[in-house]
C-alpha cells in the first residue's frame, strides 16, 4: 500500500505545477496535510527541486546534449565522490551518476554547440586527476524524458539507398 508521501510524489512527478488544493482533492485529504507532507519531503531532500522539461530542439536547435562516460581511479577515503563533486560544479554539467558496468561515471553535459561540449571534455574532464578515459555520446534526438514525450515526425529520417 502506498503512503501519502508516495502518492503525492507520484502526482508531482506527473505535474509539479498542481496546487496543494488540487492535490488534496485528487487524494481526498486535507490541504494542510498536503502542505505538511510536501514541506517534509523538501526538508528531507527527497524533493530536491522543481524544473520544467524543455524541448531543446524547439527552443534552440543549436544546443547540444552529450552523455560522457568516464573511467576514473577512485580516491583513497573518498572513492568516486570527490571527483564526482568536482565535475558537478561546472555550469555545463546537468547530472553526474555513478554507474555499474564498463565505466564509472556518466556525466550529462549541455552546450551551445558541439565545439563547446568538445572543449569542455578536453579542458575540464580529461585533464582531471584520476580520469583514465572518456567516451562522448552526443544526443541526436530525444523521444521521452522524465515521462514527457516529445513530438516526433512520422516520416522516416533515414536516407534512401539505392543500388
Amino acid at each position: 500500500m502506498q503512503t501519502q508521501q508516495t502518492k503525492i510524489l507520484n502526482i508531482l512527478r506527473t505535474n509539479a505545477r498542481l496546487t496543494d488544493p488540487q492535490i488534496a482533492a485528487m487524494l481526498d485529504i486535507p490541504e494542510e496535510t498536503v502542505k505538511a507532507e510536501i514541506k517534509a519531503l523538501e526538508e528531507s531532500g527527497i524533493i530536491a527541486g522543481y524544473a520544467a522539461i524543455i524541448n531543446e530542439e524547439l527552443h534552440d536547435e543549436n544546443s547540444v546534449t552529450a552523455i560522457i562516460e568516464l573511467k576514473v581511479s577512485p580516491q583513497i577515503e573518498n572513492g568516486y565522490g570527490a571527483i564526482a563533486d568536482k565535475i558537478a560544479q561546472n555550469r555545463q554539467v546537468e547530472s553526474v551518476r555513478l554507474m555499474s558496468g564498463g565505466y564509472d561515471l556518466a556525466v550529462t553535459v549541455k552546450g551551445d554547440n558541439l565545439r563547446e561540449v568538445a572543449m569542455f571534455v578536453s579542458d575540464h574532464l580529461a585533464t582531471l586527476d584520476g580520469v583514465q578515459s572518456t567516451a562522448t555520446h552526443f544526443t541526436l534526438k530525444r523521444f521521452k524524458e522524465k515521462g514527457a514525450f516529445f513530438i516526433t515526425d512520422s516520416d522516416d529520417e533515414r536516407s534512401l539507398v539505392s543500388p
